[in-house]
């Protein structure tokens, strides 16, 4: 298994757009065959700063993923709302392996 952290360096005048654009990637990676671990948005602390986090069985299912959302019109639409909002600032994007018991 692989799991995609995200964290986001958002607009916080902008959040409603990005909790929209959030909830559309949660249908959309479960649907593409991931499990979505949900998205963290600011409640205290600093305002411009939210977390998701994603998995995949595996490497080669993500890239799989990350292919197929280039032409998926829904994914497509999602992208568009982030790139005309410029509700996302800057992310980074980190890969980790989970540990159980």
């Amino acid at each position: 298994m692989i799991t995609c952290y995200l964290k986001y360096t958002i607009d916080p005048f902008q959040l409603d757009v990005f909790e929209d654009y959030g909830k559309r990637w949660i249908k959309l990676v479960n649907r593409f065959g991931g499990q979505h671990h949900g998205y963290f948005l600011p409640s205290e602390g600093a305002n411009n700063i939210a977390f998701a986090m994603f998995s995949f069985p595996g490497l080669t299912e993500y890239e799989n993923y990350r292919r197929l959302i280039l032409e998926d019109q829904e994914c497509i639409e999602a992208f568009k709302i982030a790139e005309d909002t410029r509700c996302i600032l800057s992310y980074e994007r980190t890969f980790l392996r989970p540990v159980f018991e």
